[in-house]
């Protein structure tokens, strides 16, 4: 992470611990900012036969996981959305 995204720091890594722990290979997960003029989107993109995990049946997980981030995010005072990469 950079030092420019400061401010979503305390949401990424609430993202980053919660998707390393679902899946099999931590090592591949990565995290990418993408800044626009009013949200900040974290886009996750994990190894492979990971996705099925971090998404869930009927994609449980991935909103749990997108409402704990948002969270995360107010305590930084920025907007979040979550995207899970393939």
């Amino acid at each position: 992470m950079s030092e420019d995204n400061n401010t979503t720091n305390h949401a990424y890594n609430v993202l980053e611990h919660i998707v390393k722990s679902v899946v099999e290979k931590p090592d591949e997960v990565k995290i990418d900012i993408q800044n626009s003029d009013d949200q900040t989107t974290l886009a996750v993109k994990v190894g492979d036969g990971d996705m099925g995990r971090v998404i869930g049946r009927r994609g449980r997980i991935a909103n749990a996981i997108r409402t704990v981030t948002r969270a995360a995010a107010v305590r930084d005072g920025v907007t979040i959305s979550v995207e899970f990469i393939d």
